[in-house]
């Protein structure tokens, strides 16, 4: 991994490019890192036509994890994108991201529109998400990380769950700084989100896609998507929020379609 400094705060956010080809900037969701996209495959079926650049955002992976919810605000992870970007020496790519990754990459667009070719983001939103981590966790999943850790956190979340969590997720979950996890939510909480004019600026090709069965973001990226002029909209049958990066086939089919026309 490299690392880039945002400029504003001093944040180092670790990066790594692989392959070759025009530069594609693909940003992972919450408590997760660049690996996902590994993972799922993506990163084997792209590298032979794109060169990857591949970020784990602040608060995760091996970047560095502040402590306090003002360095999560949205003008800060920007800071870290363009930042990554000039450390690559890209000034525009296209963009790749899934849940946080795609309010990230919509954000980059508003206040950086030259450095975004074509946008393709995935269970997304652009709007306020106050109390989203409680419904999808648990009501209060913030505290529980700062007084009693992610063992705690993954106690308790465990027992809101219909079915045990799965040793993969709680490796992953258990690799998080629980303090940097609940400023980040907190962050999250207050973060107002883009006006739907702001999207509506949008000049860039625009891909949105969701899981057909994904309950906390299928109105969402359809709203937005609705915005965005001329932007294409698809579902990813039978998928939900969770499950939707691992639909790596269906996921990089509509990719494939959208970069080639």
């Amino acid at each position: 991994m490299e690392y880039a400094s945002n400029a504003d705060d001093g944040t180092r956010i670790a990066y790594t490019v692989v392959g070759s080809g025009p530069p594609l900037l693909m940003v992972h969701g919450s408590f997760l890192t660049h690996t996902i996209w590994r993972t799922f495959g993506y990163v084997k079926a792209l590298r032979g036509s794109r060169q990857l650049i591949l970020i784990d955002s602040r608060g995760h992976g091996r970047s560095e994890k502040p402590h306090t919810p003002d360095a999560y605000a949205m003008g800060n992870i920007v800071g870290d994108l363009t930042a990554v970007l000039d450390a690559v020496g890209a000034p525009t790519v296209d963009y790749l991201g899934y849940s946080f990754g795609a309010r990230a990459g919509l954000a980059l667009t508003a206040a950086a529109p030259e450095r975004v070719r074509s946008l393709a983001v995935g269970g997304g939103s652009h709007g306020a998400q106050a109390g989203a981590f409680d419904r999808l966790f648990f009501p209060g999943c913030a505290d529980v990380l700062e007084q009693r850790g992610m063992d705690g956190f993954l106690q308790a979340w465990n027992s809101h769950r219909m079915f045990p969590i799965d040793a993969g997720t709680r490796a992953v979950f258990s690799a998080n700084d629980a303090l940097a996890m609940a400023a980040y939510i907190r962050a999250c909480d207050a973060d107002p989100g883009l006006s739907d004019a702001a999207l509506q600026r949008f000049t860039q090709p625009s891909l949105f896609y969701v899981g057909s069965e994904d309950g906390t973001r299928l109105d969402d990226t359809q709203a937005a998507a609705a915005l965005v002029p001329n932007s294409e909209l698809h579902l990813i049958r039978g998928f939900d929020h969770a499950t939707t990066m691992a639909a790596s086939e269906e996921v990089l089919g509509v990719l494939q379609r959208f970069w080639d026309n």
